[in-house]
């Protein structure tokens, strides 16, 4: 443990003071059970795969694709996946089967099996019994590894976290490192994406789970999550392996040292008969059915999979947003002549950031988000018989729908590849289907952080476009990893001068 001393957010930055909950305020109560453990050990997870499929192919049939082993197939689908799930849907409709290494998965594209997967038909699916389970070794469970009351039941803890007013409180933070970063960015050619992901951990450190950001025990923090989560930036083959040495025992190490920090601010602020501020107070503050204080296990697993989704997804965005005005001089033009028409010499505020305040801004990161949406897939498994957009799936076997795949069907969006903002302009959002456009999800598994993550990209590009530009380094080439986000594979270097 380290020795910082209190390291709850002393001021109001985090959170508004009046929404901490003191020891004698009761809680919200999670009464439902928490679910069993995962299967982690790779040989019997894949056995119970192969015993599972052979039982879905005596009592069923699976949708039409490639059903059978191909290393070519698994290489190109983990290597440039949306050319590949691209060129299945023309060949085989929305609706069809990949091997997946040993396993055959269901890929749903289309708009109507979205909004059969999030909304109509969101009973016939576990998440848990999904790909997600992947990530249990360091989000254990977490919201993106839970089903039923449990989820529901932690969500709604959750959910007053991030209600508009909190998300303009936490905003300040975010200001206040965007301008702190932009402060110290001096001009040359640095490598964006990991610059970015520190800034973007330090504020979900601070707005999310209300540490306070210049505590010793929050950079470990940051230094060992980072170490944990490297594992997943490998290609899937990498990560299965196991053993002393292995990229899977370094991450494991990882997520030894993060636990022993945030189990050690978990008993400072129990100490100290205050749960604090952000995200991590309310869960201190929560009880079980019989009244008891949640375990430490459970408020880990969630603060955990807030520190995920917190900063990883926005690191990405913001990383191929400048890539895209890099290369968009014409969308680049148009973005900086909103922040010097609207901001002039001044730094943005809270009251720049609600959505219609920088319209040319949102417009632009709504289209990098729909070209590269960083939770690019959902996967899930069918728990009964399902029809999706006409096609009879089974029970028990793995189905994903990709939202970068139907981001990009010319059905929906002309030219897809290209870079147009005005795709977003209200008419022709009006005009769109629903499912066409979904990288938060939908239905009861709407992503819970979207409109922090929407602040948080507001505040950071429109604090670094009002002073840099960036300009893609013309000996990297973009290489995208979807391990197990969409992000930079390698990260991404940008050639940054002062406007």
């Amino acid at each position: 443990m380290d020795s910082a001393s209190v390291t709850v957010e002393a001021s109001a930055h985090a959170m508004p003071v009046a929404d901490r909950r003191t020891a004698d305020r009761p809680g919200p109560t999670v009464a439902a059970p928490p679910p069993g453990p995962i299967e982690n050990r790779i040989a019997i997870r894949t056995g119970r795969d192969i015993v599972r499929e052979l039982r879905i192919r005596r009592h069923g049939r699976i949708p039409r694709g490639n059903h059978w082993p191909s290393l070519s197939n698994t290489w190109i689908g983990l290597t440039d996946p949306l050319r590949f799930l691209l060129s299945h849907y023309e060949r085989y409709g929305p609706v069809f089967t990949v091997r997946s290494l040993h396993e055959p998965v269901v890929w749903a594209i289309s708009p109507t099996a979205n909004q059969q997967i999030l909304v109509s038909e969101f009973d016939a699916f576990s998440w848990r019994r999904g790909r997600f389970r992947d990530l249990a070794p360091l989000l254990g469970d977490g919201m993106l590894n839970i089903d039923g009351d449990y989820h529901r039941e932690m969500r709604k803890l959750l959910l007053p976290a991030f209600h508009r007013e909190q998300v303009e409180a936490s905003t300040t933070v975010m200001l206040e490192e965007a301008q702190g970063a932009a402060d110290e960015l001096e001009p040359g050619r640095i490598d964006v994406y990991g610059w970015v992901r520190d800034v973007a951990l330090r504020i979900a450190l601070r707005g999310l789970l209300g540490m306070r950001g210049d505590s010793d025990r929050a950079h470990r923090m940051a230094v060992a999550f980072g170490r944990a989560l490297d594992l997943y930036g490998l290609p899937l083959p990498v990560q299965m392996l196991r053993g002393p040495g292995s990229p899977y025992a370094h991450a494991q190490g990882g997520r030894k040292a993060l636990d022993e920090l945030i189990f050690g601010e978990l008993r400072e602020r129990r100490e100290a008969g205050d749960p604090g501020a952000g995200a991590l107070g309310m869960l201190l503050a929560a009880t079980d059915a019989d009244g008891e204080e949640l375990p430490e296990q459970a408020v880990r697993d969630q603060a955990v999979t807030l520190l995920f989704a917190g900063h990883d997804t926005t690191t990405a965005t913001l990383t191929f947003l400048l890539y895209e005005l890099g290369r968009s001089l014409d969308a680049r033009d148009a973005v900086e002549a909103e922040l010097d028409a609207v901001l002039g010499s001044e730094e943005p505020t809270v009251a720049h950031l609600g959505g219609s305040g920088l319209p040319v801004l949102e417009r632009t990161i709504s289209e990098t988000i729909r070209r590269y949406p960083p939770a690019w897939v959902g996967p899930r498994r069918t728990v009964r018989p399902v029809t999706l957009d006409g096609v009879d799936v089974p029970a028990g076997i793995a189905v994903h729908y990709s939202s970068w795949a139907t981001h990009h069907l010319p059905e929906y969006w002309e030219d897809p590849l290209a870079f147009r903002p005005d795709r977003f302009l209200p008419e022709a959002v009006a005009a769109r289907p629903k499912g066409a456009y979904i990288p938060f999800g939908g239905g009861s598994r709407m992503c819970l952080g979207m409109r922090f993550g929407q602040y948080e990209l507001r505040a950071l590009a429109a604090t670094l476009l009002r002073r840099f530009r960036f300009a893609p380094a013309a000996s990297d080439t973009l290489r995208i990893t979807t391990t197990p986000t969409l992000g930079p594979a390698g990260g991404l270097r940008f050639d940054v001068r002062r406007r």
